[in-house]
């Protein structure tokens, strides 16, 4: 029963944190009391359920619970005791979750929670780690590795936030048309970026989340239809760009849920009814103006046209990673152009980018800068300095997923066992 109720509660704490928080920050209008209530049902669900077994509704007895504590949390402060009542008549205190939403905002807690966190009263990269905290549940150091900052900075990073949204009385809204056009990128490059955790996770066992890519999809999909009739290009774009990723989802790893690179998935098995969605989005916000996302779908849709992975056409991906890099100049757009130059005029071509790129040491610490020049290295039957590679990624990633894949191309250039012995896998 111990196990069970372990695996439980790490199950409703992966898929519905963000839920969770939302729902008690719309309530508490504090994020630091949300989030500390939230931990404490977690906690309190390990002790009782290992006793009692698993709940039927797990996410809604942890709710029930949370919301018990911070109306005890309430009660003890002075300063809230006015308002006591006016929370009685939430009914926070039934079994059934009843939320009431006034009618002029969009029902959705984690949409107001992406807007609040996204005000710009705080810093964009504030912004967007606080909403991978609430919404996502990621751990300071998930957020920190992603930010390639300290955790200690990044924690500092995250008080100071929720601490901005409570001095400042920040409200916890959808705004109006007028406000939402000054939060709208920011509110984008969240959603791309839970997206990407869901993607390619930045840690733990599997390298795919699907309902962290399921909750992008459908928050981009909202975001769109509240700023209907002419939705930016961008928001469009975004949509595209993940639909055409999230429809290769279910062949990016196999069945013992190892990473399948590209080249080897199983094109048949891609979701051609999100492909098939996906790009007319390309073209309708290629119409409006290229941005990042629109010219990230376009090069995703590239791969998706093509039936087998020798006829992709990567002097055309290589062509719109230029327009990417004018738009918006990044070591990973470079990175990710690198590769596309190997696959398009040669391995050397690409390493000699790559080599460009670590020379600037501003992706040294970035395990897919090594693992792609461990892989054109391979391909040139450069077996040591292959091993090199692989070996420095191997040191760098935290996803398992990734992690056996690397030890595998590890292998076959016949670098596992110095590798093993110099205890780096460790």
């Amino acid at each position: 029963m111990r196990g069970n109720a372990d695996d439980a509660v790490a199950e409703v704490y992966r898929s519905d944190w963000g839920r969770i928080v939302a729902t008690l920050i719309r309530q508490a209008s504090d994020f630091e009391l949300a989030e500390e209530v939230a931990q404490e049902a977690f906690a309190a669900a390990v002790d009782q359920w290992r006793v009692e077994g698993v709940p039927d509704s797990p996410r809604a007895w942890i709710l029930q619970t949370a919301r018990h504590k911070l109306i005890d949390r309430i009660r003890r402060s002075a300063r809230h005791r006015e308002s006591i009542e006016s929370y009685a008549l939430w009914g926070w205190t039934r079994t059934e979750e009843r939320p009431q939403y006034d009618p002029e905002e969009i029902p959705d807690d984690r949409l107001r929670l992406i807007f609040t966190c996204c005000h710009p009263a705080l810093a964009a990269e504030s912004q967007v780690a606080l909403t991978l905290r609430e919404l996502c549940g990621l751990e300071t150091e998930e957020i920190a590795r992603a930010f390639l900052v300290p955790a200690t900075t990044m924690a500092q990073r995250l008080v100071r936030a929720k601490r901005k949204i409570r001095d400042a009385r920040i409200p916890y809204s959808v705004p109006a048309a007028p406000e939402m056009a000054e939060r709208i990128d920011a509110v984008l490059t969240v959603v791309y970026l839970i997206f990407n955790e869901g993607y390619a996770t930045t840690h733990g066992a599997s390298h795919v989340r699907g309902d962290l890519c399921a909750e992008a999809i459908r928050l981009a999909r909202l975001i769109r239809s509240l700023m209907a009739p002419s939705p930016p290009a961008e928001a469009t774009g975004l949509l595209a760009l993940m639909l055409l990723h999230d429809a290769r989802r279910e062949t990016r790893t196999d069945a013992a849920g190892d990473l399948v690179v590209l080249e080897e998935q199983e094109r048949s098995r891609w979701n051609r009814a999100q492909i098939g969605e996906a790009i007319p989005l390309v073209t309708e916000a290629f119409a409006s103006g290229a941005g990042p996302y629109a010219v990230q779908a376009a090069i995703a849709a590239e791969h998706c046209r093509a039936a087998r992975a020798e006829d992709t056409d990567w002097r055309q991906i290589v062509r719109l990673y230029d327009l990417l890099e004018q738009i918006t100049p990044s070591p990973v757009v470079a990175l990710n152009r690198a590769v596309a130059e190997a696959m398009a005029f040669g391995p050397e071509t690409g390493l000699a980018r790559i080599a460009e790129i670590e020379a600037a040491g501003e992706l040294a610490g970035y395990h897919l800068l090594h693992a792609a020049r461990a892989d054109l290295l391979r391909r040139m039957g450069a077996r040591a300095e292959a091993a090199g590679a692989y070996a420095r990624a191997l040191e760098l990633v935290g996803n398992a997923s990734e992690r056996r894949y690397l030890e595998r191309r590890l292998a076959e250039v016949g670098g596992a066992s110095s590798f093993l012995r110099s205890g780096a896998s460790e």
